[in-house]
């Protein structure tokens, strides 16, 4: 799929809507340049880490890490999004596709642990039902974000 980013002003919301603070581990899944773990570390004090499936986009990140001054928050890896081990996020992010969000909510659900936060620029996940969305402008144009929290056992 082809590679888009998600708008700063997009991320600032997304990050709020899942109230990320210091403590947090955000992943993201299909990170691009890495904005949205790098403004994690950066502007919330959490951790991050960057997944993404083109080597050239994780040195795109890991060059912005290090010119944002959070490498050592922050780390990116090439990786398989249905070979990643999630559990420790205890936040997700996410700018996919809905065939590909469906395709990994089985996943999410099994590895998430209880009190997760999901935020997804745009689209759902599957059937999941968000517990709140918003919209998010960037310029003249208006972005969809959802949010869901991974419910108890």
């Amino acid at each position: 799929m082809p590679y888009v980013s998600t708008p700063q002003s997009v991320v600032e919301a997304m990050l709020q809507l899942a109230q990320v603070r210091a403590g947090d581990v955000v992943y993201d899944l299909g990170c691009g340049d890495g904005r949205i773990v790098i403004t994690a570390a950066r502007d919330f004090g959490a951790t991050g880490v960057g997944i993404d499936i083109d080597p050239r986009r994780i040195e795109e990140a890991d060059a912005m890490a290090r010119f944002a001054g959070v490498s050592d928050r922050v780390r990116f890896a090439v990786q398989d999004l249905f070979k990643t081990d999630f559990s420790e996020a205890t936040v997700l992010a996410l700018y996919l596709v809905p065939e590909l969000n469906a395709k990994l909510l089985p996943k999410f659900r099994a590895e998430l642990k209880p009190g997760t936060r999901v935020v997804s620029h745009q689209y759902r996940i599957g059937d999941w039902a968000p517990v709140r969305s918003e919209t998010a402008w960037s310029g003249s144009t208006d972005h969809q974000i959802y949010l869901w929290v991974v419910p108890p056992l």
